[in-house]
């Protein structure tokens, strides 16, 4: 017996499942996502939980959503929805601390049919290296 779950030899880890789950979007840099926000073309939504907000800093105009939220708040369809949620064809970025979490989350709103949905490489730290503006 080899102590490993009845099946899990079949289940990638989570770097597989990361890998196989961006290959299915365009994710996007810093400061592109700062400009289509900036225009008007993509909604950023932050994901962090409350302690890395207070930490960090949040971003200006991104619409704060924790992640066990996030497809409820952002189903164009559902009775919990954002005024923001319009339709879907709304292009997410979503935002998470480094780029892991929000490559998941991202995956998760392409099944709600949002289809544009993406996240940010690197998450807040790639945002807040880039130099991009912070409200702290």
């Amino acid at each position: 017996m080899s102590g490993a779950p009845e099946g899990a030899a079949d289940t990638p880890g989570i770097d597989e499942l990361l890998e196989r789950v961006r290959a299915g979007y365009e994710r996007i840099e810093a400061v592109p996502a700062h400009e289509a926000a900036r225009i008007g073309e993509a909604l950023l939504v932050d994901i962090r939980y409350a302690a890395l907000r207070d930490r960090d800093g949040t971003i200006p105009g991104a619409l704060v959503v924790e992640r066990n939220e996030l497809e409820w708040r952002l189903d164009p369809r559902g009775s919990h929805r954002l005024p923001e949620a319009t339709g879907h064809d709304l292009r997410v970025v979503v935002v998470c601390n480094e780029g892991y979490a929000s490559s998941l989350a991202a995956e998760s709103l392409h099944r709600l049919g949002l289809h544009r949905a993406t996240d940010l490489i690197g998450g807040f730290q790639a945002w807040r290296a880039a130099g991009l503006p912070v409200r702290t």
